[in-house]
């Protein structure tokens, strides 16, 4: 059956229908038009429209700049949020702007429009990043290096996403970072490492020269990284020396440890390092014997010979070992096992016999202390 909709006209003689002193002509209908009638009918009443997303990323608040020999280590927090607090979902660009003031200079102001040192992609940050920390090394060359020492550097880096059409939606600048170029002297050279019983002793060869020929103007510090793995990254600052040797007694036995130095030259306010010296990798061995047991003493009763010494207090100890010989003998070890306690009785005697007794302590990797003083016991 054909639907059919009633539109209204003028009245004529003619007319089919009248309700209501109103006249209706009939008209087919098809399943669409009444489709969209219905929506047309349900539709509500609608707000008003909503602008798209802006993503400007947060600004930059820790940039930091260190300098490492003839260049300088700039470090920021990746933004990963956008100015409206919400997550950013457009990669990430950040551009790095630099200017240089001669010394005796007002420090140089970054103009509107001024080209950016470096712009860092979104892949390029993520080659960089340790973590949400971004590394990025600006390196001098070395004309530049020597005709730049003690000249201020400024350094300020800028966020930005793209929007339609590749159109920049920039952040805010970051915080301002004015590092002051030093001469400070080539990477350390000749680490060695030696194990002791109680440290790990580090040495080194100190610098006599700057990178630029000249007498290092100012005190030098040495400061020492370790780590536990070796890989980039992970090693800390373990200490910072005046002297060109650093005694670690943090360490164990058996254990893999990669060390290296760095200098440091500060002067007028500012720190300067060097680059790394070659990292040095030190597997100590324990192959120290524990000290000799002392104040040994026997005494013949019941049969047998007790013996009582004081005990060691070496934490790694592990034991005793008794030994005996009879005049003109050779010594012969008494305990099957290791000895525990610093006691011993000896059974295996005969009357009317002398005996020599010494006693040796043991460390839990095998290393046999020296001999304790002899004492002798003669059997009634």
């Amino acid at each position: 059956m054909d639907l059919i909709y009633l539109q209204p006209r003028r009245p004529t003689r003619n007319s089919q229908f009248t309700i209501h002193n109103s006249s209706f002509t009939l008209y087919p209908l098809t399943f669409g038009s009444v489709l969209l009638t219905a929506l047309c009918l349900g539709c509500g009443v609608q707000g008003p429209p909503r602008p798209p997303r802006v993503e400007k990323p947060e600004k930059i608040s820790d940039l930091a700049a260190v300098q490492k020999g003839s260049s300088f280590e700039l470090s920021f927090t990746r933004p990963r949020l956008a100015a409206d607090g919400e997550r950013l979902t457009k990669p990430l660009e950040v551009e790095i702007f630099r200017t240089t003031t001669k010394p005796g200079s007002a420090p140089a102001e970054l103009r509107p429009g001024t080209p950016p040192l470096q712009n860092l992609s979104s892949e390029e940050l993520q080659k960089l990043s340790e973590g949400d920390k971004v590394i990025f090394p600006v390196r001098l060359s070395a004309q530049e290096y020597s005709q730049s020492i003690g000249s201020t550097f400024t350094f300020v880096v800028l966020g930005l996403t793209r929007g339609f059409h590749g159109r920049r939606i920039e952040g805010d600048y970051s915080n301002i970072v004015r590092p002051l170029l030093l001469d400070i002297c080539a990477p350390i050279e000749n680490l060695e490492i030696k194990t002791t019983e109680k440290a790990l002793v580090l040495s080194w060869t100190p610098p006599a020269h700057s990178l630029t020929g000249q007498t290092l103007a100012g005190p030098v510090s040495y400061r020492v990284y370790w780590s536990s793995t070796g890989n980039p990254g992970t090693f800390q600052v373990r200490s910072e020396t005046a002297t060109p040797a650093y005694s670690d007694s943090e360490f164990a036995f058996g254990h893999t440890y990669f060390y290296k130095v760095r200098a440091a030259l500060k002067q007028a306010g500012q720190t300067a390092e060097s680059e790394d010296s070659a990292a040095v990798a030190i597997t100590p061995r324990d192959t120290f014997p524990p000290g000799a047991p002392s104040n040994v003493s026997a005494l013949f009763s019941a049969g047998a010979v007790q013996l009582v010494w004081t005990a060691n207090t070496e934490p790694d100890l592990a034991g005793y070992n008794v030994y005996r010989r009879e005049k003109g003998g050779a010594l012969q070890k008494l305990n099957l096992e290791l000895l525990r306690t610093p006691t011993f009785e000896d059974r295996a005697v005969q009357a009317g016999r002398q005996y020599f007794y010494l006693v040796k302590s043991v460390d839990s990797t095998g290393n046999e202390s020296s001999l304790s003083e002899e004492i002798t016991v003669e059997t009634p």
